[in-house]
Parts: structure tokens; sequence; C-alpha cells
């Protein structure tokens, strides 16, 4: 070990044993709780367990083909061409993340439901009224709702490809005489492998193991909510376990096969050009229908947060295409709710903690990986990486099922008692993934060379990381700290399962539980969605602000 750089491997030896508590330690409780052969055979004995297991497969391949079917043609589309919304096309794509899809459900069956708008749209025309979100339609609105929520990350990841492939590749096979499909095919899509990869194994597993839209919607033939339901039975009834071990083995299952049908290479791109080299400006009418394909999708991605904000504005909203009058009711009715403003503070603090937990732990793990080159660095960033491919719910349950288990967790980190720690390293652990891709992007574009310089006066090496390192990457810092706090206070399925009494509901339960009374609850649902819609939206419009194009590099995996 180098002289002077203890204190570095310190810090990493740290880092990797925070991980190894709160990811791997999780992770063997399901395992060694659940992955016993009576158990697992039980559920593959059980039709209503493998009905469940294939409807969860189903949803996940169905959104992961929606995805591809929305995002690629406006990713090439992008990379190819100029046209007026352009320079928005960012802003746009990121629409549907303002609204977790769980909330977004609220939307959606005010949209398909029963008395819903389309049905009331219809009936203008004599047409009988149809029930959209029958089970079959449950699986449909389920689909749609997870593929608008997550074709943005596919897109970003396929535009950063586009974006390094070198356009020599193409011209010369064009010189050759090689058609538009057959290079498309033959070169664009093949150079592509990674980033299908990287966007793809997140639709798949995050659409796979999604908790909150079916169970809003209910559509409770899935195993999310299946092993949701069996929380109650957890001290007494091991199957939920099983349930888990099942979804976390189909999980890295899926993940294997789309890496072997994508191939692993990742360096076969090329550095490619600048924007301006790029792309080409169409005819007239060309740049106008490329600008309105994207407003298109954009509006298509809305419409479940208009309904939402028609519900929250609307009074006797019933059976009809617009409210009967408009009115702050169920806004008033939320703010005197006693779980709703109780809640907006528990997110905050579970929030602004996992803010400051994975900011911390994503700038040294990126530092230790690509500026200071330690040796296990690797392993650190594996294990900060990891949780992109674990489903929610399966680390949700690891701990929960840590405290049920070991009582030296349950003294400390219990979740009845009080989940704030819990809670807030459970927000932070899912959300380095972010700061870490965020921070090394900014690392790998600044130079080293003024941290070599500052060492090189004698600032020692707290001085150059506070005065020198942070300040180039401050950017990347700022916007993947925002992203891990805006996407912690929407978070679902760590919220549903370790939050178990309403004085510690984080909003996202609150939301689920108001959505659930008769009456005025899906109303002061709605206006409380309303909220957290405006809120990450200006978080969102802030990281954009800060980091332009550079944002693209926190969902760059």
């Amino acid at each position: 070990m180098k002289s002077g750089r203890w204190w570095q491997y310190l810090i990493q030896v740290g880092l990797i044993a925070f991980l190894g508590f709160f990811l791997v330690l999780p992770l063997f409780t399901v395992i060694s709780n659940g992955c016993s052969w009576q158990l697992l055979t039980e559920v593959f004995r059980n039709r209503i367990y493998t009905e469940a297991l294939l409807n969860s497969l189903a949803i996940a391949l169905t959104t992961t083909m929606l995805v591809i079917a929305i995002a690629l043609p406006l990713a090439l589309l992008y990379d190819r061409y100029d046209f007026p919304l352009r320079k928005y096309s960012d802003l746009l794509v990121l629409i549907p993340m303002v609204l977790p899809p769980f909330v977004g459900a609220i939307g959606f069956q005010r949209l398909f439901g029963y008395y819903g708008i389309l049905n009331a749209l219809t009936q203008k025309f004599g047409l009988p009224a149809v029930d959209y979100l029958d089970q079959d339609g449950c699986f449909w609105a389920v689909c749609v709702i997870e593929a608008l929520h997550l074709y943005p990350i596919f897109y970003l990841n396929l535009v950063t490809g586009l974006g390094s492939i070198d356009p020599a590749y193409e011209e010369a096979a064009a010189n050759l005489g090689v058609g538009k499909w057959r290079r498309f095919f033959g070169i664009k899509l093949p150079l592509l492998r990674s980033s299908f990869l990287a966007g793809g194994s997140i639709v798949l597993i995050w659409s796979f193991t999604e908790l909150g839209t079916p169970l809003m919607l209910g559509y409770n033939r899935t195993t999310p909510v299946q092993i949701f339901n069996g929380l109650n039975e957890l001290e007494s009834n091991p199957v939920p376990y099983a349930l888990v071990v099942v979804m976390l083995i189909a999980s890295a299952l899926m993940y294997l096969l789309l890496r072997i049908g994508c191939g692993v290479s990742s360096s076969s791109a090329g550095k490619g050009q600048s924007a301006v080299s790029r792309v080409r400006r169409l005819s007239s009418a060309g740049r106008w229908a490329a600008s309105a394909v994207f407003a298109l999708v954009a509006l298509v991605s809305a419409l479940p947060h208009l309904a939402l904000i028609l519900s929250a504005f609307g009074s006797n909203y019933y059976r009809g295409i617009l409210p009967q009058a408009f009115s702050l009711e169920y806004f008033s009715a939320a703010l005197s709710n006693d779980l709703v403003l109780p809640s907006i503070g528990n997110s905050l603090r579970y929030s602004l903690l996992a803010m400051a937990i994975s900011t911390l732990f994503g700038l040294f793990i990126a530092l230790a990986a690509v500026r200071w080159k330690l040796r296990g660095s690797r392993l650190a960033d594996a294990l900060a990486m990891l949780p992109l491919a674990l489903p929610g719910v399966v680390t949700a349950f690891g701990y929960l099922g840590m405290s049920v288990r070991y009582a030296w967790v349950k003294a400390v980190l219990d979740p009845v008692e009080n989940p704030l720690w819990l809670l807030a390293i459970a927000y932070a652990v899912r959300r380095i993934p972010y700061v870490l891709r965020s921070v090394s992007s900014g690392l790998e574009q600044s130079s080293a060379e003024l941290e070599e310089a500052g060492r090189n006066f004698g600032v020692g090496a707290i001085g150059v990381l506070g005065r020198i390192t942070v300040p180039l990457i401050l950017t990347n810092l700022l916007v993947g700290a925002l992203f891990a706090f805006s996407f912690s206070m929407l978070e679902v399925s760590d919220s549903l399962i370790l939050a178990q009494k309403a004085q510690f509901y984080p909003i996202t339960k609150a939301l689920y539980d108001l959505s659930q009374i008769l009456g005025f609850g899906p109303g002061i649902a709605s206006a409380f969605g309303v909220w957290t819609m405006a809120f990450l939206l200006l978080s969102l419009a802030a990281a954009l602000t800060i980091a332009g194009k550079k944002m693209r590099s926190v969902f760059r995996f």
C-alpha cells in the first residue's frame, strides 16, 4: 500500500461493509428462509402462485416490448434529424417520471374505468359502456402505465449509445452500396447492444417486480402483490420468503438471458461526433412531423397526469367527460386529513437522510474507482450498482425479514417502532447507482491535472478533495443528489412494506391508504398526488437547468 493512501482504503472498506450489511445480508436472509426444496416445490405446485408468476413474467415482457416500440423511434429521430422540439426533447421525455406509476393508476382509472372519461365520451355517440379495467383489461393497464413511466430510461440509454457511434461505419457501408435497412440492422443495432442491455434490464426487472401499479388497480394475480399480502403472516408462514426467492431467481435468469441476447461488447461504438455534425435538416413538413411525434408521445404519457388533476379539482365528477364544477374541496380535505401532512414531514426526513447517504457513498465509490483506482474498487462499484438488478420488493422484504429474524437488528432498526433509519437507508441503497453514475461521468470528463498541481503545491488530501475535486464535479454531484432526493420522496416498494404504523407513513403509503377509502378517498388521494407531481416536476426542472445534457449520465448504466 502506498504511503498516505491508508485512509482511502479505510473509506473503501467502510463502503463495502455498509453495502454488505444493507444489501448482501437482506438477500442472505431471504434466501436462507425461503430456499428450501419443500417451500419452492410448494410454490410451483400451487396453481395460484404459478399463475401469478406467469402473469408477472407476461407483464415484464409486454412492458419491455412496449417500451422499445416507444423509445427506439424517438431516439433515432433525435439522433438523426434536427426539428423545432429537439432541444426540449429531454424535458418532454421526462414528463412521465413526475408521477409514480401507482399514482398514475388513479388517473388511469379515471380515464378507462367503467364510469370514466372514455365511456362517458363513447356514450355520447350511443355506444354501450365497457369495463376496460376487468381482469384482462387490468393486465394491459398495468403494462401501459409501466411502459409510459419507464420508456424515458430506455430512451436516454439509447440516445447516449447512438451518440457514441462513429458515423464513418455507416458512411463506409453506404459507399459500398449497402441499403438503409441493412445498415440499420447490420451496423447500428449491433452497436447499441450495451444500451439495450442497460436500459432493457432495468425495464424488464422493474416491470416484473412492480408492486404499486397492480396493487392500486386491484390486479392481485401477480407475485409482488402476493408477497405484499403475505406480510402479516411472515412469522408463521414462510411461503412469502419462497415467493421472493423465486422472483429473485427469475430476475437473475431474465438478466442473464438479456445479456446473452445483447452480447457483452460495449467498446465497439467509437467516440462518435458532435450533435451538430451528425444531425440532418428535414423539409419543413418533416421537421414539424418529427416534432409532432415527440409532442404526441408526451401528450399520451401525460394523460394519466391530466386525469389525476381533473379528479383533484373536480366536484361531482361522475359519469362525465369533465367535472360538473371545479373546486378545492379535496385539497382542503387533504390538509385536514390525519395522514397527509405527517406523511409529507416523514417523507422529507427519510428522503433528506437518503440523499445525504447516497450522495456521500456515490461520491466516494466513484472516487475509489475512477480517481484513486484502488484495489477492490470494482467490488464496491459492482455492489453499489447491484440494486438496479435487484427487485425493490426483494430488498424491502429482506430488511423486514432481518428485523424478524435477528433480534440485534430489531433492537436498532425496528420498522414497527420507528422506521426512520431503515427507510432512509433502504431509499439510499436504491438511489446510490444514480449518484455513482453521475459522479463517475463527471470525474471521467474532468482532468486530474489540477488535483495533481494542488498536491504539488502542498495542499493536503482533504484540501484537494474539498477545494478542487468536488468543485470540478459539483454539477454532476448536485444532479445525482436531486434525483436521489426526488425519487426517494416517491419510493413505492420500500414504503409499502417497511412503514407499518400510520404515524410513520411516507407519502406513497399514505396515498395508497387514502385511495382505498370509499367516497372522498380517491379524490383526496388525487389532490395529494397533484402536490407530489408538482414537487417532482420542480425537482426535475431544477436538475435539467443545472445539468442540461449531462443529466443523461444519471440514467446511463
